[in-house]
Order: structure tokens, then C-alpha cells, then sequence
């Protein structure tokens, strides 16, 4: 298959990519040092990138994300939300519309998020971080909506938080307790092939349960 992800340097993108990569399908991954996904013209650059060069794209892992909070909700800054809107909302704009035409050529396509359980649980000084999570699930669910009449399906992977190999060797005292090994999310989004995409579009995969 070809799968993009994006967001493909940090420690989760390392580890999807990775797992593609081990399977036998190419992976193209981007960064921020690779395209700009503020830019739409880039993204859609991008996209024509892939189709000239592979036709399709069986898969996009849309990893881009960040977090910040405050010590109390009236304690917000606004600026945060502007940061946070960019880089969980706009990016995912851009790529899902950039890539939903190729979705829709592949014979069994997934785009994937990574949402948290934030969005379902605000708490007082992470409002921004929750709003911009439940705002991207509420578009991929749109971009499901557009894809059901397809091979291909949207779907939303819920998590308490990642944990990866460097974070466990910094603080070897802490116990993360209900975080999400970012091995264990590539082996989840992975098996979402192994499902039927009618089954899986539109759902959200809870890792935390």
C-alpha cells in the first residue's frame, strides 16, 4: 500500500512509519521541514506528488498535534487556541481535502487521527486543547460522511496520552498510567485494514479501554 503520514518525525510518527515500512508498503512521510502544512497550495502540491508518482494513497495517518493548557480555565490565553487551532484543526483541513480524491481511488483506504479523551472530558485549564480535539473529530467524521459510498473509511483513534521509549528512560520513576505505547497505536491503526472499511468508517477506536 502507500501510506502518507504526517508528523512522521517525532516519536509517533517514527514508530507508524515504521510499522508500514516493516509490512512491505511505502510510506512517504512529511514534517514541517517537508511541507508546510499551513500552506494549502503546498498540501495540494503534495498531493499531486503522490498521484504522479503512485496513483493513490492507500492511507493518511494525520499525526500533527501539540497541546497546551492553563492553571485554571480563567487562566486561558486565547493565544493558545490560535496555536492549537493551526496545528490540530487546520492541518487536518488541509490534508483531508488535499487527499480525499485519492482516498477514493484506493480499494481499501484508511485516514486516521489521533483524538484524546479530552474531548469527551474537559477539564477547567485545557479548554482549547479539548475544542480543537472535538473539532477534528467532528471533521473527520464529515470526511467519513463523504467516504461511505467508497472502499475507503475515516476513523478516529482515541487515547489518554502516548508514552514512547525516551519518555520512559527521561522519568524512569513514573508509571503513565493509561497512556498509549505508540508501538501499540501503529499495531491499532494498522488492523484497522484488517476490518471491512464499511465497518470502521465513521468509528472511534478507543485505545484507553
Amino acid at each position: 500500500m502507500i501510506i502518507l503520514v504526517t508528523g512522521s518525525a517525532g516519536p509517533t510518527g517514527q514508530a507508524v512509519t515504521g510499522y508500514f515500512a516493516k509490512n512491505g508498503h511505502t510510506v512517504v512521510g512529511v514534517d514541517k521541514d517537508d511541507v508546510d502544512l499551513l500552506d494549502r497550495d503546498a498540501v495540494r502540491a503534495l498531493a499531486d506528488r503522490v498521484e504522479a508518482e503512485h496513483g493513490r494513497v492507500d492511507g493518511v495517518v494525520h499525526l500533527v498535534g501539540g497541546w497546551r493548557g492553563a492553571p485554571s480555565f480563567a487562566e486561558t490565553s486565547l493565544d493558545d487556541w490560535d496555536a492549537l487551532h493551526d496545528l490540530l484543526i487546520r492541518t487536518l483541513q488541509n490534508v483531508s481535502l488535499a487527499f480525499e480524491p485519492l482516498l477514493r481511488r484506493s480499494g481499501n483506504g484508511r485516514f486516521v487521527i489521533v483524538s484524546a479523551k479530552a474531548a469527551e472530558r474537559p477539564v477547567a485549564g485545557g479548554a482549547p486543547y479539548a475544542a480543537a480535539k472535538a473539532a477534528s473529530e467532528a471533521w473527520t467524521l464529515a470526511l467519513a460522511d463523504a467516504l461511505k459510498d467508497t472502499s475507503s473509511a475515516a476513523v478516529i483513534v482515541v487515547v489518554k496520552a502516548l508514552v514512547n521509549d525516551a519518555m520512559r528512560a527521561a522519568k524512569p520513576q513514573a508509571r503513565f498510567a493509561g497512556f498509549t505505547d505508540v508501538g501499540d497505536l501503529a499495531e491499532a491503526i494498522g488492523g484497522l485494514y484488517d476490518r471491512p472499511a464499511q465497518e470502521v468508517n465513521g468509528t472511534r477506536l478507543d485505545l484507553t479501554q
